[in-house]
């Protein structure tokens, strides 16, 4: 409850800076400096180098921004947090990837069933997905803005990324037990819930 609280509040707060203080420079740290610090809190604890390359240069960035009196354009602010917040999740993902770390759905698998050899290995291989996934969103949040008109960038922002994402959640549930039928069967209220509770010590 208090993660879900936490991120509905960081939204709210996004958005009312965007609103109403987006060319200010101490919006820009506000509202990029907590998702900063989080990834980098990350690359830190597992010593994970690309992680902490992206942190760097995500900071140089927002500097920049910031010592060039903050945001021209509103839109760019709503594009920076779009794709970074995405890339973040992609990081999140892949420092769960190292030879002595857990893969992230591999630790959420364990809470919900037993361990075996091949769902160890098809959930680190579910793992790459995801972070490939979010890597490949921040992509095209950047390029769509790039090169399309700013109602299609949205549409993809509001519209086509929740449904994206769902679409990949539900489907990989589906598709699981055709590939891989020996594997004990979990439902998506179970899976959500494990995921809500990752930060829980597993048993």
């Amino acid at each position: 409850m208090c993660t879900l609280l936490g991120v509905a509040g960081y939204a709210w707060l996004s958005h009312v800076l965007m609103v109403h203080a987006a060319r200010e420079p101490w919006a820009v740290l506000v509202l990029f400096g907590p998702l900063l610090l989080a990834v980098g809190g990350v690359a830190w604890q597992r010593r994970h180098k690309p992680a902490a390359l992206a942190v760097a240069a995500g900071v140089a960035g927002v500097s920049w921004v910031v010592a060039h009196g903050g945001v021209d354009d509103v839109n760019k602010l709503y594009v920076m947090q779009h794709a970074g917040i995405h890339l973040a999740l992609a990081l999140g993902f892949s420092t769960t990837l190292g030879a002595a770390s857990v893969p992230m759905i591999t630790a959420l698998a364990g809470r919900l069933q037993r361990m075996t050899p091949p769902l160890a290995a098809y959930t680190r291989r579910l793992t790459c997905v995801w972070a490939g996934y979010f890597a490949a969103m921040a992509l095209l949040s950047a390029l769509l803005y790039a090169l399309l008109p700013w109602p299609a960038w949205s549409f993809f922002a509001n519209v086509l990324t929740p449904l994206s994402a769902a679409a990949l959640f539900l489907g990989e549930h589906l598709l699981r037990y055709r590939l891989h039928p020996e594997f004990e069967r979990v439902s998506l209220g179970a899976a959500v819930r494990a995921y809500r509770s990752r930060s829980a010590p597993s048993p």
